[in-house]
């Protein structure tokens, strides 16, 4: 079977059928449960700090409830409009807050300059190097830069940007590198089991500035360890309750942050913080 990027653009590869399929594929959950903690990991957000992330390629907010339970607020943005909907249907059902974009992201972004700590993406670079049509702007170089270049000046200095995607080629990799550099983006790529054929994955660690003296991590070596992959699910099944729904995590210091993140983005009506702020309501009978 050939690869999805290869048969139809994601807008209409992505359907209201593939959509459903995709979001409720429990392996899909796993596969992408397990990039997304790894994509966290190389972001090395400063611990016990709010941060607003940008979730490229969110389709149906899969690593957006991941983000959400870590305890980041986030922003997604598809092109996809069925996996937007699976996106809505999944944070109502499950309670994830993410603000969520219909965006075609080779044409770039609008967002206003540092408006993200950071930026994550699972499986979708490969998507931008397949020219729909044969206009000079449908280029995969033309829209690779305009999506460097615009990612760039969407996060604030210093910050991180890390993409999991699955090149088919040293060629593809060597593009998206030479373009985000140019952009503005350090970093480079960074392999995850690069002996292994099935647990192989190939991320791109980006750097906005050069505070902090921001060094490449290292790709982790051997074989996956599927005790890790256990503890990963295990934990993230504590977080549930038995009808899957994720147990509340959301006390007074979640409130709060929250709140003061609406009021710097100039949200209105953002109610004022007391005393009972958090506090859990008695039941009425």
């Amino acid at each position: 079977m050939s690869r999805p990027e290869l048969q139809a653009p994601p807008e209409i590869y992505y359907g209201d059928t593939e959509a459903k399929k995709y979001t409720t594929n429990t392996r899909n959950q796993q596969i992408q449960a397990d990039m997304t903690y790894r994509a966290i990991e190389l972001l090395n957000m400063p611990p016990s700090q709010p941060a607003f992330l940008l979730d490229i390629g969110c389709g149906s907010g899969l690593s957006g409830e991941i983000l959400d339970d870590e305890g980041y607020m986030w922003a997604g943005v598809d092109i996809a409009p069925s996996m937007l909907r699976r996106a809505s249907e999944v944070a109502l059902e499950r309670e994830v807050d993410g603000d969520l974009f219909l965006q075609d992201i080779g044409q770039g972004f609008g967002f206003r300059p540092g408006s993200f700590d950071g930026a994550i993406s699972i499986s979708v670079l490969q998507w931008l190097l397949n020219a729909e049509t044969s206009h000079p702007t449908s280029s995969p170089p033309h829209r690779l830069n305009r999506f460097f270049t615009t990612l760039y000046s969407t996060l604030r200095n210093p910050s991180r940007a890390v993409f999991q995607f699955y090149p088919s080629s040293d060629d593809q990799i060597q593009l998206i590198t030479s373009i985000a550099q140019r952009a503005g983006f350090g970093g480079g790529v960074v392999v995850d089991y690069p002996n292994s054929k099935k647990a192989k994955k190939v991320f791109l660690c980006l750097f906005v500035g050069s505070g902090g003296g921001q060094q490449l991590p290292k790709g982790l070596e051997g074989e996956e360890d599927e005790h890790v992959r256990f503890e990963r699910r295990r934990e993230k099944e504590k977080k549930r309750d038995r009808s899957g729904r994720r147990k509340p995590l959301k006390d007074k210091v979640w409130i709060l942050k929250k709140k003061e993140l609406y009021r710097q983005r100039g949200k209105e009506g953002v109610p004022r913080d007391s005393k009972y702020t958090g506090r859990r309501r008695k039941p009425n009978f």
